[in-house]
């Protein structure tokens, strides 16, 4: 937190340091990225990323598209991005960066995104992804179900205030349950601690792991969890 002396913006902890919410994620077929917040560009030079195949976003907030242009680069490498999200969200991006979605003869290099809106589950190799709409306080955003073979593997809810009964039976029993953990005070647009792990119970994952955690939350408190959630941190890798 800029300007913040708390204990957690001073901990020597690394897993403390943390940059805006997304996951990468590679399949023997093709790699793509959930979201690309302000700090885009610095996590894909983090883990260096050399393949991106396609972007998928759950919204529109500045923290989730602001590193939008720095897709340029790995869509130079493909000569185009495909960049899948719901029709509202989609309409954001085309309005915050016109010059690429309206670009008629952009130069070598430029972004070309190719938009598909997500209205249902829809393919990227052999990877089946299922849109989950939650509410994120007033708003409703996709959060998203990842299957192979029809095996749950990941689901991925970055934001929400709340896990309707839809969206929490399509994603029972799932592997690997990602999700909105801000702090343990509630907040009227994300889940606290409390909240996230009731939803874990209703699900039952194999393993939770919290997210969007906030400086009011430091990573000991793992120590606290049960023993099926984890705290997540940047760079933290899974294999499923």
């Amino acid at each position: 937190m800029i300007g913040c002396d708390c204990a957690v913006c001073r901990s020597p902890d690394p897993r403390d340091q943390r940059l805006r919410s997304s996951i990468y994620l590679e399949t023997p077929e093709c790699a793509w990225v959930v979201d690309t917040g302000t700090d885009f560009r610095t996590q894909a030079l983090r883990e260096r990323i050399r393949r991106l195949d396609a972007v998928v976003f759950t919204h529109s907030h500045t923290d989730h598209i602001m590193g939008f242009d720095d897709l340029r680069r790995f869509g130079a490498i493909r000569g185009s991005m495909p960049v899948y999200a719901a029709a509202e969200t989609m309409a954001d991006l085309r309005r915050v960066f016109r010059f690429a979605f309206e670009a008629e003869n952009p130069f070598p290099g430029y972004l070309k995104p190719e938009p598909h809106i997500v209205d249902g589950p829809f393919e990227l190799g052999a990877t089946t992804i299922t849109p989950l709409p939650v509410p994120h306080g007033h708003a409703t955003v996709n959060g998203y179900l990842f299957s192979r073979d029809g095996v749950k593997l990941l689901a991925y809810l970055s934001d929400c205030s709340e896990v309707p009964e839809a969206s929490a039976a399509q994603i029972a029993g799932v592997k690997a349950l990602v999700i909105d953990a801000l702090r343990p005070k509630p907040h009227p647009t994300h889940l606290s601690v409390d909240q996230a792990l009731a939803v874990a119970e209703r699900v039952r994952p194999e393993m939770t792991y919290f997210t969007h955690i906030a400086h009011e939350l430091a990573h000991a408190a793992e120590a606290d969890l049960p023993p099926h959630a984890r705290m997540a941190y940047d760079g933290l890798k899974l294999e499923l």
